[in-house]
Protein backbone atom coordinates (compact mmCIF):
# COMPACT_ATOMS: atom_id res chain seq x y z
CA UNK A 1 0.00 0.00 0.00
CA UNK A 2 1.38 3.28 -0.98
CA UNK A 3 1.95 6.01 2.11
CA UNK A 4 -0.63 8.44 2.47
CA UNK A 5 0.20 10.55 5.26
CA UNK A 6 2.35 13.17 6.65
CA UNK A 7 5.46 12.08 8.79
CA UNK A 8 4.75 11.73 12.50
CA UNK A 9 3.90 9.80 15.72
CA UNK A 10 0.54 8.70 14.84
CA UNK A 11 -1.48 5.54 14.48
CA UNK A 12 -1.87 3.67 11.38
CA UNK A 13 -5.39 4.12 11.53
CA UNK A 14 -5.13 7.93 11.15
CA UNK A 15 -2.16 7.77 8.58
CA UNK A 16 -4.01 4.87 6.12
CA UNK A 17 -7.29 5.62 5.63
CA UNK A 18 -7.16 3.81 2.63
CA UNK A 19 -8.62 0.32 4.12
CA UNK A 20 -11.83 2.57 5.71
CA UNK A 21 -11.94 4.22 2.21
CA UNK A 22 -12.24 0.44 0.36
CA UNK A 23 -14.46 -0.84 2.72
CA UNK A 24 -17.04 2.03 2.17
CA UNK A 25 -17.26 0.81 -1.36
CA UNK A 26 -19.74 -1.93 -0.18
CA UNK A 27 -21.76 0.70 1.99
CA UNK A 28 -24.20 2.36 -0.67
CA UNK A 29 -25.62 3.91 2.08
CA UNK A 30 -23.05 5.30 3.95
CA UNK A 31 -22.21 7.76 0.51
CA UNK A 32 -23.48 11.13 0.25
CA UNK A 33 -24.41 11.16 -3.59
CA UNK A 34 -25.99 14.29 -2.96
CA UNK A 35 -22.67 15.71 -2.39
CA UNK A 36 -21.12 13.78 -5.27
CA UNK A 37 -23.28 15.07 -7.89
CA UNK A 38 -22.41 18.63 -6.53
CA UNK A 39 -19.20 18.56 -7.12
CA UNK A 40 -19.21 16.77 -10.71
CA UNK A 41 -21.36 19.89 -11.40
CA UNK A 42 -19.06 22.50 -10.40
CA UNK A 43 -15.92 20.32 -11.34
CA UNK A 44 -17.44 21.89 -15.11
CA UNK A 45 -17.98 25.09 -14.30
CA UNK A 46 -16.34 26.24 -11.11
CA UNK A 47 -13.65 23.99 -10.46
CA UNK A 48 -12.25 26.34 -7.71
CA UNK A 49 -15.24 26.23 -5.70
CA UNK A 50 -14.63 22.41 -5.21
CA UNK A 51 -10.93 22.52 -4.11
CA UNK A 52 -12.30 25.29 -1.52
CA UNK A 53 -14.39 22.71 -0.24
CA UNK A 54 -11.30 20.56 0.23
CA UNK A 55 -9.37 23.23 2.42
CA UNK A 56 -12.34 22.47 4.59
CA UNK A 57 -12.32 19.05 4.29
CA UNK A 58 -8.79 19.42 5.91
CA UNK A 59 -10.07 21.59 9.17
CA UNK A 60 -12.39 19.11 9.91
CA UNK A 61 -11.35 15.75 8.72
CA UNK A 62 -7.49 16.31 9.14
CA UNK A 63 -6.83 14.83 5.78
CA UNK A 64 -7.23 16.28 2.28
CA UNK A 65 -8.41 13.14 0.69
CA UNK A 66 -12.17 12.41 0.30
CA UNK A 67 -13.27 9.54 2.90
CA UNK A 68 -16.25 8.79 1.01
CA UNK A 69 -15.80 6.99 -2.09
CA UNK A 70 -19.08 8.08 -3.86
CA UNK A 71 -17.23 9.99 -6.63
CA UNK A 72 -15.39 6.73 -8.02
CA UNK A 73 -18.40 4.87 -7.80
CA UNK A 74 -20.51 6.87 -9.44
CA UNK A 75 -17.74 7.57 -12.32
CA UNK A 76 -17.72 4.10 -12.77
CA UNK A 77 -21.53 3.58 -13.45
CA UNK A 78 -21.06 6.84 -15.69
CA UNK A 79 -18.52 5.07 -17.66
CA UNK A 80 -19.94 1.70 -17.81
CA UNK A 81 -23.54 3.62 -19.39
CA UNK A 82 -21.52 5.86 -21.82
CA UNK A 83 -19.59 2.73 -22.99
CA UNK A 84 -22.23 0.29 -23.39
CA UNK A 85 -24.35 3.18 -25.81
CA UNK A 86 -20.48 3.15 -27.43
CA UNK A 87 -20.79 -0.94 -27.63
CA UNK A 88 -24.78 -0.84 -28.63
CA UNK A 89 -23.90 1.42 -31.40
CA UNK A 90 -20.58 -0.08 -32.93
CA UNK A 91 -20.40 -3.27 -32.07
CA UNK A 92 -21.25 -6.76 -33.00
CA UNK A 93 -21.00 -8.99 -30.20
CA UNK A 94 -21.77 -9.52 -26.58
CA UNK A 95 -18.85 -10.71 -24.91
CA UNK A 96 -16.94 -7.85 -26.61
CA UNK A 97 -18.90 -5.61 -25.38
CA UNK A 98 -18.37 -6.79 -21.61
CA UNK A 99 -14.48 -6.59 -22.58
CA UNK A 100 -14.41 -2.96 -23.58
CA UNK A 101 -16.47 -2.24 -20.53
CA UNK A 102 -14.26 -3.85 -18.55
CA UNK A 103 -11.29 -2.31 -20.38
CA UNK A 104 -12.40 1.56 -19.80
CA UNK A 105 -13.27 0.89 -16.26
CA UNK A 106 -10.00 -0.95 -15.52
CA UNK A 107 -7.70 1.13 -17.75
CA UNK A 108 -8.60 4.10 -18.96
CA UNK A 109 -9.88 5.12 -15.51
CA UNK A 110 -8.42 2.82 -12.24
CA UNK A 111 -5.17 1.45 -13.45
CA UNK A 112 -4.09 5.26 -15.39
CA UNK A 113 -5.63 7.08 -12.81
CA UNK A 114 -3.06 4.94 -10.17
CA UNK A 115 -0.84 5.64 -12.28
CA UNK A 116 -0.97 9.30 -12.93
CA UNK A 117 -1.67 9.22 -9.38
CA UNK A 118 1.89 8.15 -8.04
CA UNK A 119 4.02 9.81 -10.46
CA UNK A 120 2.04 12.80 -9.35
CA UNK A 121 2.51 11.62 -5.57
CA UNK A 122 6.10 11.28 -6.07
CA UNK A 123 6.85 14.31 -7.91
CA UNK A 124 5.29 16.48 -5.05
CA UNK A 125 6.48 14.94 -2.15
CA UNK A 126 10.04 14.85 -3.89
CA UNK A 127 10.71 17.90 -5.64
CA UNK A 128 7.52 20.37 -5.06
CA UNK A 129 7.51 20.44 -1.22
CA UNK A 130 7.88 24.05 0.19
CA UNK A 131 11.27 23.89 2.53
CA UNK A 132 9.63 24.43 6.50
CA UNK A 133 11.17 27.68 8.13
CA UNK A 134 12.26 25.84 11.02
CA UNK A 135 12.51 22.55 12.46
CA UNK A 136 10.18 22.65 14.70
CA UNK A 137 7.16 22.96 11.94
CA UNK A 138 5.73 19.69 11.00
CA UNK A 139 6.54 18.64 7.61
CA UNK A 140 3.55 17.89 5.43
CA UNK A 141 3.19 15.40 2.46
CA UNK A 142 0.98 14.84 -0.54
CA UNK A 143 -1.45 12.07 0.94
CA UNK A 144 -1.36 8.92 -2.04
CA UNK A 145 -5.14 8.87 -2.52
CA UNK A 146 -5.77 12.56 -2.22
CA UNK A 147 -3.45 12.97 -5.31
CA UNK A 148 -5.87 9.61 -6.82
CA UNK A 149 -8.91 12.55 -6.11
CA UNK A 150 -7.08 14.97 -8.05
CA UNK A 151 -7.16 12.18 -10.80
CA UNK A 152 -11.10 11.36 -10.74
CA UNK A 153 -11.49 15.12 -10.42
CA UNK A 154 -9.68 16.10 -13.63
CA UNK A 155 -10.95 12.73 -15.50
CA UNK A 156 -14.87 13.71 -15.20
CA UNK A 157 -15.03 16.88 -17.38
CA UNK A 158 -12.67 14.64 -19.12
CA UNK A 159 -15.49 12.15 -19.51
CA UNK A 160 -17.76 14.39 -20.21
CA UNK A 161 -16.59 15.78 -23.61
CA UNK A 162 -14.40 12.45 -24.42
CA UNK A 163 -17.18 10.07 -23.75
CA UNK A 164 -20.55 11.70 -23.60
CA UNK A 165 -19.88 15.01 -25.99
CA UNK A 166 -17.87 12.52 -28.15
CA UNK A 167 -20.71 9.92 -28.56
CA UNK A 168 -23.42 11.95 -29.99
CA UNK A 169 -20.96 13.72 -32.60
CA UNK A 170 -18.73 10.90 -33.33
CA UNK A 171 -20.77 10.22 -36.63
CA UNK A 172 -19.46 13.11 -37.69
CA UNK A 173 -16.03 12.97 -36.16
CA UNK A 174 -15.36 9.81 -37.85
CA UNK A 175 -16.20 10.82 -41.36
CA UNK A 176 -14.02 11.96 -43.89
CA UNK A 177 -12.60 15.37 -44.77
CA UNK A 178 -10.92 18.51 -42.58
CA UNK A 179 -13.97 19.33 -40.42
CA UNK A 180 -13.95 16.19 -38.86
CA UNK A 181 -10.14 15.85 -38.65
CA UNK A 182 -10.18 19.58 -37.22
CA UNK A 183 -13.23 18.67 -34.54
CA UNK A 184 -12.26 15.79 -33.59
CA UNK A 185 -8.37 16.91 -32.59
CA UNK A 186 -9.94 20.44 -31.09
CA UNK A 187 -11.92 17.92 -29.02
CA UNK A 188 -9.53 16.25 -27.84
CA UNK A 189 -7.13 19.22 -27.33
CA UNK A 190 -9.91 21.00 -24.74
CA UNK A 191 -10.33 18.06 -22.77
CA UNK A 192 -7.21 17.23 -22.09
CA UNK A 193 -5.71 20.97 -21.52
CA UNK A 194 -8.83 21.37 -19.11
CA UNK A 195 -7.65 17.64 -17.77
CA UNK A 196 -4.39 19.39 -16.52
CA UNK A 197 -6.00 22.40 -15.39
CA UNK A 198 -7.48 20.42 -13.18
CA UNK A 199 -4.79 18.65 -12.33
CA UNK A 200 -2.75 21.72 -11.57
CA UNK A 201 -5.52 23.49 -9.06
CA UNK A 202 -5.94 20.27 -7.52
CA UNK A 203 -2.03 20.66 -6.16
CA UNK A 204 -2.12 24.05 -6.36
CA UNK A 205 -4.47 24.48 -2.82
CA UNK A 206 -2.15 22.65 -1.11
CA UNK A 207 -0.33 25.51 1.09
CA UNK A 208 3.03 23.23 1.45
CA UNK A 209 3.35 22.99 -2.41
CA UNK A 210 5.53 25.39 -4.60
CA UNK A 211 5.96 25.61 -8.38
CA UNK A 212 3.19 23.73 -8.90
CA UNK A 213 2.69 25.47 -12.45
CA UNK A 214 4.98 22.46 -13.73
CA UNK A 215 1.18 20.54 -13.46
CA UNK A 216 0.27 23.39 -16.65
CA UNK A 217 3.10 21.98 -18.91
CA UNK A 218 1.12 19.40 -20.60
CA UNK A 219 -1.36 21.84 -22.01
CA UNK A 220 1.39 23.81 -24.21
CA UNK A 221 2.81 20.56 -25.16
CA UNK A 222 -0.82 19.16 -26.54
CA UNK A 223 -1.29 22.08 -27.77
CA UNK A 224 1.69 22.37 -30.13
CA UNK A 225 0.52 18.37 -31.23
CA UNK A 226 -2.70 19.39 -31.85
CA UNK A 227 -1.44 21.02 -35.02
CA UNK A 228 0.86 18.40 -35.77
CA UNK A 229 -1.60 15.89 -36.06
CA UNK A 230 -4.23 18.00 -38.03
CA UNK A 231 -1.23 18.43 -40.90
CA UNK A 232 -0.51 14.72 -40.44
CA UNK A 233 -4.20 13.67 -41.13
CA UNK A 234 -4.42 11.96 -37.94
CA UNK A 235 -8.05 11.61 -36.63
CA UNK A 236 -7.91 10.77 -33.02
CA UNK A 237 -11.72 9.33 -32.96
CA UNK A 238 -11.27 7.32 -35.62
CA UNK A 239 -8.10 5.59 -34.29
CA UNK A 240 -9.63 4.56 -31.12
CA UNK A 241 -12.72 3.86 -32.59
CA UNK A 242 -11.43 1.48 -34.53
CA UNK A 243 -9.28 -0.34 -31.67
CA UNK A 244 -12.30 -1.54 -29.89
CA UNK A 245 -15.12 -1.52 -32.68
CA UNK A 246 -13.06 -2.22 -35.68
CA UNK A 247 -15.03 -5.41 -37.78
Amino acid sequence: MLPTGSKGRMPSRATSPFPHYLRRIVKWQQMDIEYTFWQMLHLCSSPKVVYQHTKYHKQTKNQWARDDPAFVVVCILLLAVSTLAYCATYDHGTGHAVFVVFSVICFHYLLTGAAVATICWFLTNNYLLEETPNSHVVEQRVEWLYAFDVHCNSFFPLFIVLYVLHFFLSPLLVAHGFIPLLLSNAILMVAASYYHYLNFLGYDVLPFLEKTTVFLYPIGITIILTPFFILIGFNPSRYFLNIYFSQ
